[in-house]
């Protein structure tokens, strides 16, 4: 249920509608899909990063929780740096074969490298 809060409504006026309903522009976040079904991407990027070279791994379906999960995994496994944000994960370095090698183990079986 959403939160009915009144600082969430500031700046709304009044209304008589009995079935108004506060618009408060969050989106639901999708459903995050099994492991076996998960079609991610690993690639290696340069661009606007300086000349430094880092793995991204893209298109995973689910809650920003969940990704922010993998991305931790990773980066522990992988003992760098990096983040997960917008449906993305950034891992410090060109480590892709170690990365699509971690998610096979984990059960990730649609992984590639493009």
């Amino acid at each position: 249920m959403k939160s009915n809060d009144w600082k969430n409504r500031l700046g709304v006026m009044y209304s008589t509608n009995p079935d108004f309903q506060y618009n408060t522009d969050e989106e639901d976040e999708k459903e995050t899909l099994e492991k076996e079904k998960q079609q991610l991407r690993i690639s290696l990027d340069k661009r606007n990063r300086a000349g430094k070279a880092v793995t991204l791994i893209t298109g995973f379906v689910g809650s920003a929780e969940d990704l922010a999960v993998l991305g931790k995994f990773l980066k522990v496994k992988c003992g760098v740096g990096g983040s997960a944000k917008e449906g993305e994960i950034v891992i410090q370095g060109d480590l892709r074969n170690k990365v699509l090698d971690i998610l096979q183990k984990e059960g990730y079986t649609k992984s590639r490298i493009i």
